[in-house]
């Protein structure tokens, strides 16, 4: 087993240890304090600290580990054979030119989250704003791809050593904004809605086509969800999630009413057929007791403990979103990914626990963080779906390449092929097409 020395076992150092070793890697490792007792290990060793022992592996650290406070941290980021990284060390006995561990905690922790930043219109911390994104790194998984090489230093260095194999999973998430486009809006919302249909000078036909989903002479066009199913199915071990909004109607929440009786039936088919989660409202982020009242609503029609969780709009203010969640039991997020750009906003494409840094502290919260969504290429970056579908071929073959989870974050809207959205529910075929041929 790897014995792992450190001058201090501080909880950031111990949260990073586990985080690649066991989370990232699965494999098991023991840490100690005491020279005499890494000195006798027979195994495979690495020392973090100041200066090496022995001729152990060596990881030169830099002071974030060891602090419990939240200070202004500007990492430099360094390039080392075309991998970025963070707090350069200058050791020459160091196995990496850089703190590896502490470029791990930086992203992970969303540490530059805590720091004064700038913010959208909605609260939230722009990818344009992220250190990944000025240097370039963001559509890489920096975390796994460092761990990975410490893993290879380590069975170089150690050839007994052996980590297990990671394999590439996908895993497709559908956010419920509005489950029908025109039924079951009530009198008040079809009869704006009809006002406005005359009033569009951008699409023809409007009224005439809510009017025949009303009357039911066609199908409503946000009905996407067995053509969802049916797609994800096609492509055997790929999971699929929903995550249902269950907020009462205001500027920025507009779902079904949860007591149409017809919105708490399709819940129930779509439980049959995948995982569901609760869409806290947007309202929630700024008062966390209507998640207790979201998530009771979604459990009383399911009959089962809400369970999973993703913010509307994104909006994830750190750490005060993520302790609602845990206040509340619900222990698995799948809010970390950005609304302005693809990528990896905390590094990873792998599942891992949440470090609360204002409390110093590991969290049972797990994070499941998603790489793409689909409004981000239409309505932030204004791409077509050919040139959406290069980026998400793309992230497939990065997250492919470290053995991760592709997460990707979609709309059922977004395959209604009006409004738009003509040919996207055939990128989101394309896409689960190239995944499926590289797995």
């Amino acid at each position: 087993m790897l014995l792992i020395h450190v001058p201090r076992l501080t909880n950031r150092l111990g949260y990073t240890l586990n985080v690649i070793f066991r989370h990232i890697l699965h494999s098991d490792f023991e840490i100690t304090a005491d020279i005499n007792v890494f000195d006798k290990h027979k195994g495979a060793k690495l020392c973090y600290g100041r200066q090496p022992i022995g001729d152990s592996i060596f990881l030169r650290s830099t002071d974030i580990l060891f602090q419990t406070t939240i200070v202004d941290q500007s990492p430099r980021c360094i390039d080392y054979d075309g991998l970025p990284g963070l707090f350069p060390v200058y050791n020459q006995a160091s196995c990496v030119p850089f703190d590896l561990l502490a470029s791990t905690f930086y992203c992970l922790s969303r540490y530059e989250e805590y720091l004064p930043h700038f913010t959208d219109e909605h609260g939230r911390f722009p990818a344009t704003e992220s250190m990944a994104f000025r240097e370039g790194f963001l559509k890489t998984a920096v975390v796994d791809r460092w761990a990975l090489l410490l893993a290879s230093i380590i069975t170089e260095h150690y050839p007994d050593q052996t980590f297990a194999h990671r394999n590439f999973e996908v895993e497709n998430t559908v956010d419920i904004d509005a489950a029908y486009c025109y039924r079951h809006k009530g009198l008040f919302r079809t009869l704006f809605g009809m006002g406005r249909d005359l009033m569009s000078k951008s699409e023809e036909g409007l009224l005439r086509k809510r009017m025949r989903v009303l009357l039911r002479r066609e199908p409503d066009p946000f009905d996407t969800f067995d053509f969802i199913i049916d797609v994800n199915q096609q492509h055997a071990g790929m999971r699929l999630k929903f995550f249902p909004l269950m907020a009462d109607y205001n500027v920025n929440d507009k779902p079904i009413s949860y007591q149409n009786d017809e919105f708490r039936s399709l819940l129930k088919h779509l439980s049959d057929n995948a995982k569901m989660g609760l869409h806290a409202s947007y309202a929630s982020a700024d008062n966390s007791e209507l998640i207790a009242v979201e998530s009771e609503r979604l459990s009383s029609i399911l009959h089962r403990p809400t369970k999973r969780n993703r913010y509307h709009f994104l909006r994830l203010q750190l750490p005060a979103s993520y302790t609602a969640l845990i206040d509340e039991g619900i222990l698995n997020d799948y809010t970390m990914g950005y609304a302005d750009q693809p990528g990896f906003r905390a590094g990873t494409c792998s599942t891992y626990p949440f470090f609360d840094l204002e409390s110093d502290s590991e969290t049972p919260l797990m994070i499941h963080p998603f790489v793409a969504m689909d409004s981000t290429f239409y309505y932030y970056l204004k791409n077509t779906t050919e040139e959406a579908e290069i980026v998400y071929r793309q992230l497939v073959d990065e997250i492919k390449a470290v053995g991760g989870t592709l997460s990707l974050l979609w709309h059922n809207q977004s395959m209604c092929e009006d409004f738009g959205w003509k040919g996207w529910s055939d990128l989101f075929k394309n896409v689960l097409d190239y995944a499926d041929s590289i797995r």
